[in-house]
């Protein structure tokens, strides 16, 4: 049975670039006629607010968007909150430890900042950690603990990685790319990378389809799935969405940028999906549409490999549809 899912942070409104990967995600796995999935992750409380979880939801039912498990709905790998999962990232976490994946990294942010000008790893990561702690003796590492609570980083393998997404075709890293990244930060806060690999191995996840922002976070996720011994998923990429001056999507567009907004301007659920499934090569003009009526329409090959640029124009429309 091949599963997805559409897994917001709710720290903000849900935008159109949001919207759009929700939709093609489960257009895709309504298509094959699989289980959709809900998940909202929230682990970093400090950044999230159950408001915008709530308001995630209505908004995308209201664009058409419906899940089998999730939030509302249940089924049998809740809870489907990442700040109620926790138990399940420190179990992912110790085995890793104890199989001599991970190393204490007692770095303080001061030493990490001329990082700052060195050549970037993978660029959603930030610059590369060149590996300070990595092999620091037993004795040293007693001794830093005196001083500083460590946080966890995962050693990479000597080793490329490869894998053909579903929309960039074929992707290769070379070994260590980005260097060790952290899994579980001095304050016991499980990272990103770890806590998505446990979540949608833990949910059974066949298919995942997000945004290309997170296109070099694959590697070290598959890095940690094969480290888990779990099954590696297929993954496809989205390019993003790019206001009229070239930079990504984002509040200063104005207010067709969040569903919040398009509602309250009146504009109907249909106009919306129309313009998101015409940027996106499903259909060949941005003409209402429900999202159910695009089933059949859905092909990986139509979308775009390129970030999509909206004119001015079209963000009227998602304000005065």
């Amino acid at each position: 049975m091949i599963r997805g899912r559409f897994a917001p942070t709710p720290s903000g409104d849900c935008h159109i670039g949001n919207a759009r990967t929700a939709l093609l995600s489960w257009l895709q796995i309504r298509q094959a006629g699989g289980e959709f999935v809900l998940r909202i992750e929230d682990i970093d409380q400090s950044r999230c607010k159950p408001s915008y979880a709530e308001q995630m939801i209505d908004d995308l039912l209201w664009l058409g968007i419906d899940w089998d498990e999730g939030p509302g709905t249940g089924g049998p790998y809740a809870p489907y909150e990442q700040s109620k999962r926790t138990i399940k990232y420190q179990a992912a976490f110790d085995q890793l430890n104890n199989n001599g994946w991970l190393y204490p990294c007692f770095c303080r942010r001061k030493d990490l900042k001329a990082l700052a000008n060195a050549p970037h790893g993978l660029s959603s990561e930030g610059p590369a950690y060149p590996g300070f702690c990595r092999y620091l003796t037993s004795n040293e590492r007693k001794t830093k603990a005196k001083e500083k609570d460590p946080s966890y980083r995962f050693a990479m393998p000597d080793k490329p990685v490869a894998f053909v997404d579903g929309i960039m075709g074929e992707q290769h890293y070379a070994a260590r790319a980005g260097g060790d990244f952290v899994v579980r930060r001095a304050d016991g806060f499980i990272g990103y990378q770890l806590a998505v690999v446990v979540d949608d191995a833990d949910m059974h996840m066949t298919d995942i389809l997000r945004g290309a922002d997170l296109l070099d976070s694959t590697p070290r996720q598959i890095l940690l799935y094969q480290a888990l011994e779990w099954p590696v998923p297929r993954f496809t990429h989205v390019p993003l969405l790019y206001g009229p001056d070239g930079r990504r999507l984002s509040k200063r567009h104005g207010t067709a940028v969040t569903l919040h907004n398009i509602r309250q301007a009146g504009v109907k659920p249909e106009s919306v999906v129309g313009i998101l499934a015409f940027i996106s090569g499903l259909i060949d003009r941005p003409e209402p549409v429900k999202a159910k009526e695009l089933i059949l329409e859905f092909d990986l090959s139509k979308i775009p490999q390129s970030p999509v640029v909206l004119s001015h124009k079209m963000l009227q429309n998602l304000s005065n549809s």
